[in-house]
């Protein structure tokens, strides 16, 4: 929605400016992530992937500051503001001649510095900081800390769960693989429906974009476009054809086996289809209808991917027996999924040792997987003697939703000002507290260390905070080092 971007705060916010001592003129203030003790992965490095900040930079500081407030009459601005504000906290209960002056000064006198966009940060490393420049609008500052965390926080935490089930693919691939290009596409974003509206879905779904080109998030791709490229013919993701239950149930249970047909051999004689294959009897699905189509399947030039959406993800995939049973009687319960086409379909044996399941077939499952899921899954395809491009993984909103602001233990906080002329330090530090709490003091610089490693230098001078791996990405009203998503991608993947 186009609202006034001037209320997008919380409301204690409109009173900070008056408490403020007389003679403040300077504020600054970062955003750092603090703790990832709620962070659950199997390969957690204490490191957090930053991103988001550019597309928030862009549409909220620049395009939506610009068509909403600045664009709009004075008058009418600051009649909004003070109804509300009347409204909400009693008639002149807060003025609103800074208001008027922030309108005709025409910018948002700022200066943001960060990291580098797809940068790893450890845990106490700030990723940003921000300041006033002109020494009237130092409340200006932490006005906005709340929708600058409310906007940041996920775009970097779903970066990071993304980071992580590329980690875990890329483990797996390297170990039964011979061929790696299947990883960009072996985690396809789910996650539209499960997130809280359209804003929430582009740009915390941009986030899976980093380490995976495969999405059904049509919005998270534009969000890409518009913040993340030049607008030229860059590919960020794709999809294939896939069915849904509405579409598998009006084809009548009784004649579900046409429906296939239809499908692989109609519709879709060649190239990729995914058709969810649990609708009634997916054991029947996968043991009888695949026999009886298996002539059609492996004429067709592409791939019939079978999507298995309930039950337990690693039972389906894997099997309920043990690994190592080989007995001809197992059901394929026992069996699990892969197993199944394979002994139907069949495929080759790597270079590796493992098996990979003719090209005409695949699987993708997308129910319930989480980081540890993926990583049992494709542990137990290991120990069956399958490789791990066996398998692809529908990544929902059970993954991307299922997480807070304090995952990461994000915080804006303010760590220098300055008060008639004379800076101060200033921190928190409270004694009820068991140290998350704490914050850095003064002036910032964040550099690398001896291992290279990024980490957080307080207390420094201000020559040595204009130094390090802080740089200026948004001064008054403009948008500095805009980078493109495939550089963002590139540094990410380097920091495997």
């Amino acid at each position: 929605m186009k609202m006034n971007p001037i209320l997008a705060i919380d409301g204690y916010k409109v009173s900070h400016r008056v408490q403020y001592p007389q003679g403040t003129t300077k504020v600054y203030s970062n955003f750092t992530p603090r703790s990832d003790r709620f962070f659950q992965s199997p390969l957690a490095d204490g490191k957090m992937v930053f991103f988001g900040l550019q597309g928030f930079l862009q549409w909220f500081l620049v395009d939506l500051f610009n068509e909403a407030f600045f664009a709009r009459p004075q008058d009418e601005v600051v009649s909004e503001y003070k109804q509300v504000m009347d409204g909400y906290l009693g008639p002149d209960a807060v003025t609103v001649d800074h208001i008027r002056d922030l309108h005709q000064l025409g910018y948002l006198p700022l200066h943001i510095k960060a990291l580098d966009e797809g940068s790893k940060v450890p845990m106490k490393v700030p990723v940003l900081t921000i300041t006033n420049t002109r020494p009237e609008f130092f409340w200006l500052v932490n006005y906005l800390e709340t929708v600058l965390s409310a906007e940041l926080w996920k775009a970097s935490t779903n970066a990071t769960i993304a980071h992580h089930y590329r980690k875990i693919c890329a483990r797996w691939a390297e170990k039964t693989c011979s061929d790696l290009s299947h990883l960009d596409f072996q985690c396809h974003d789910f996650s539209f429906r499960g997130m809280s509206g359209l804003q929430d879905t582009a740009q915390a779904g941009c986030g899976h974009l980093l380490s995976f080109k495969g999405t059904d998030s049509i919005p998270s791709l534009l969000y890409a476009r518009d913040y993340y490229t030049d607008g030229e013919a860059y590919f960020i993701g794709a999809t294939i054809p896939a069915t849904e239950h509405s579409v598998m149930c009006m084809g009548q249970r009784e004649s579900e086996i046409e429906t296939f047909r239809r499908l692989i051999a109609d519709l879709y004689p060649q190239g990729f289809v995914s058709i969810v294959s649990d609708t009634w009897d997916y054991w029947r699905v996968l043991t009888e209808y695949t026999r009886e189509l298996k002539a059609t399947i492996m004429q067709r030039e592409g791939r019939v991917v079978f999507r298995p959406d309930s039950g337990d993800p690693v039972a389906i995939l894997c099997g309920t027996g043990a690994d190592n049973d080989t007995r001809a009687e197992r059901t394929p319960e026992e069996k699990g999924s892969v197993e199944v086409l394979w002994e139907i379909f069949g495929g080759t044996v790597n270079d590796k040792g493992y098996k990979v399941l003719d090209p005409h077939v695949g699987l993708i499952y997308g129910d319930s997987i989480t980081l540890a899921r993926a990583d049992e899954i494709l542990t137990r395809l290991e120990a069956k003697g399958f490789a791990s491009s066996n398998v692809v993984f529908g990544v929902g909103s059970f993954t991307y939703q299922y997480n807070t602001r304090d995952t990461f233990g994000f915080a804006m906080k303010a760590t220098w000002g300055e008060v008639n002329g004379e800076g101060r330090m200033i921190f928190k530090e409270p004694k009820t507290d068991s140290g998350l709490k704490r914050s850095a003091r003064g002036l910032l610089r964040v550099a690398r260390d001896a291992q290279g490693e990024l980490a957080l230098f307080d207390e420094q001078t201000a020559e040595q905070e204009q130094q390090g791996e802080l740089t200026t990405r948004f001064l008054d009203g403009k948008l500095y080092r805009r980078e493109h998503l495939e550089q963002i991608r590139a540094r990410l993947a380097a920091q495997q």
